[in-house]
């Protein structure tokens, strides 16, 4: 890529004087420079981004326009889905199914289960006792006494059974509607995959879908993002990309504010270049906003390396190689320079303001 450095402040032209044979001659003068990078980009909002359909379908509803200011979780649109909308309605009529308080009754009727069993055994337990002490006094036969032993140990195995499959039936019903429950909650997810929310606080700048619109998960349906908050985001050239800095002012020009400058500060520097384009992003803030603004607007900037209020300077024509200058009487000097821009040169040490100076010879 060609690399190209604008200036984008005022510049003060050098007056050039003419020699007696005809040949332009300037003499250097003291003048502020600021050497900086040109960049170019898209004024975007922070934090933007593009809002994809969460699910394919067909838009079903449209919430908002573009313009309007919405909060995180806002509804921006909905996707038509009769078939997720019948699964939730029956996850919650299971869950109504399944749920502890309509089957309170079943735990009712094994608690009592539980209550007969237990005073069944007490009661069999009594008449075992009793006819075994009969039979120590040579009361009653040994069958009777087996009998009421046999009795006893039946019930006493229905009782523990009637609590064992209590608190199965118990478990089994809290399970039941702890699932019932999840699956409602699955269904409300899924059918949440179906609407398109806003991720942020902002502004909805563009809908890029109508209802009654096919729509794909690839598909970008919405672009959404800060309504007061800019960023700049530049391309810097590969060969510029080492000069810069955060921190460093970025002057500002706009297509839409004609005219005026506006500075700026380099806060990011994104550190993969692009292949394509062989440059890298570079954002940066206004210092002070302009009024309004709206995303990806186009503008050209200069991030300034170093400036001097007072420099020696030549014009860059003048300076071979940017090494050497001529001065009027012949003389080939080799000067030290330091700042420059697109249109001047700084001398560092070489020449004087004093010494008049011709375009080196082709």
């Amino acid at each position: 890529m060609k690399h190209i450095k604008k200036i984008i402040y005022p510049l003060v032209v050098i007056s050039f004087l003419a020699c007696k044979d005809k040949e332009q001659s300037v003499k250097p003068v003291w003048q502020a420079v600021s050497e900086s990078v040109y960049a170019s980009g898209l004024v975007k909002s922070k934090n933007q981004y593009e809002a994809f359909a969460p699910a394919n379908g067909i838009v079903d509803s449209i919430y908002v326009t573009e313009g309007d200011i919405v909060k995180k979780g806002s509804l921006i649109l909905s996707i038509a889905s009769k078939v997720q909308q019948l699964n939730q309605e029956n996850a919650e009529l299971t869950a109504a199914f399944q749920d502890l308080h309509a089957n309170e009754g079943k735990l009712k009727e094994a608690k009592i289960l539980i209550d007969v069993s237990r005073n069944k055994m007490r009661n069999d337990s009594l008449m075992y006792s009793r006819q075994k002490n009969l039979w120590q006094q040579q009361i009653g036969s040994k069958v009777e006494m087996e009998q009421k032993e046999l009795a006893y140990q039946n019930s006493k195995a229905n009782y523990f059974s009637a609590v064992v499959r209590y608190n199965d039936l118990k478990r089994q019903l809290n399970f039941n509607a702890s699932q019932s429950k999840k699956n409602v909650s699955i269904s409300s997810h899924l059918a949440d995959d179906f609407i398109l929310r806003s991720e942020m606080d902002g502004m909805v700048y563009s809908l890029n879908k109508e209802k009654g619109e096919i729509v794909s998960a690839q598909t970008p349906l919405a672009v959404i993002g800060d309504a007061k908050n800019f960023i700049l985001e530049m391309q810097v050239d590969e060969y510029d990309i080492i000069k810069v800095r955060k921190g460093q002012t970025v002057l500002v020009t706009l297509d839409s504010y004609q005219g005026k400058v506006f500075e700026a500060v380099v806060t990011k520097i994104n550190p993969l270049m692009n292949p394509q384009s062989r440059t890298f992003l570079v954002e940066a803030t206004f210092i002070k906003t302009p009024a309004q603004l709206y995303p990806n607007i186009s503008f050209e900037a200069n991030i300034v390396l170093a400036s001097k209020k007072k420099a020696l300077l030549v014009p860059r024509n003048y300076v071979l190689n940017d090494s050497v200058v001529f001065k009027s009487n012949g003389d080939k000097v080799l000067v030290k320079t330091g700042l420059k821009d697109y249109q001047k040169i700084e001398i560092l040490s070489g020449i004087t303001e004093a010494d008049e100076l011709i375009l080196p010879t082709p």
